[in-house]
């Protein structure tokens, strides 16, 4: 018995990795979002000079989930074989609930420290991507770059905010 949805990936095989791609990215952005309590405590740390409008981090993550979902799009139709693919969905997955993690330690655990540490974890599950990506699709591999430097920018930030900030929780 074919699956259900064999119907779509017959006669659309390109869209389909578009179509799950874009979802996963949306659903990403949308559980990171709702996560992200700009709200009495945020607003009360000291952020170092360099920091950017808060307004500016909306539209520099929406870019970046776009183009990771390009990047993934671009890699699933750029996979040698099935096994390929399958790690490229596991490390975009892996990637995805560290994105969210991190939103939720440093907005809802209103835990900067744990964050800082985390976002090491999504800084390195970019750089596996990347690397893993540009085996077979150059493409893909940099249109992960400005998501890495972001990120990187993304936990300078995270380390003067816990400099300045610390110690958090009950401590």
């Amino acid at each position: 018995m074919r699956p259900r949805f064999s119907v779509i990936r017959r006669y659309h095989p390109r869209w389909t990795p578009v179509v799950v791609a874009g979802t996963a990215a949306l659903a990403v952005a949308m559980l990171g979002g709702m996560m992200t309590d700009i709200g009495p405590w945020y607003l009360d740390l000291r952020q170092p000079d360099w920091k950017p409008p808060d307004w500016l981090f909306g539209p520099a993550w929406t870019l970046i989930f776009g183009l990771t979902a390009l990047s993934a799009a671009t890699a699933w139709r750029a996979a040698p074989h099935k096994i390929v693919r399958r790690w490229v969905v596991g490390l975009f997955c892996l990637n995805a609930a560290l994105n969210v993690f991190w939103s939720w330690l440093f907005f809802s655990a209103k835990r900067p420290d744990w964050a800082l540490l985390e976002v090491c974890l999504l800084w390195l599950s970019i750089l596996m991507l990347a690397v893993l990506l540009f085996r077979f699709s150059r493409a893909a591999c940099w249109l992960l770059t400005p998501y890495l430097a972001w990120v990187t920018f993304a936990a300078a930030l995270n380390l003067s905010v816990v400099k300045l900030n610390a110690p958090f929780g009950n401590v």
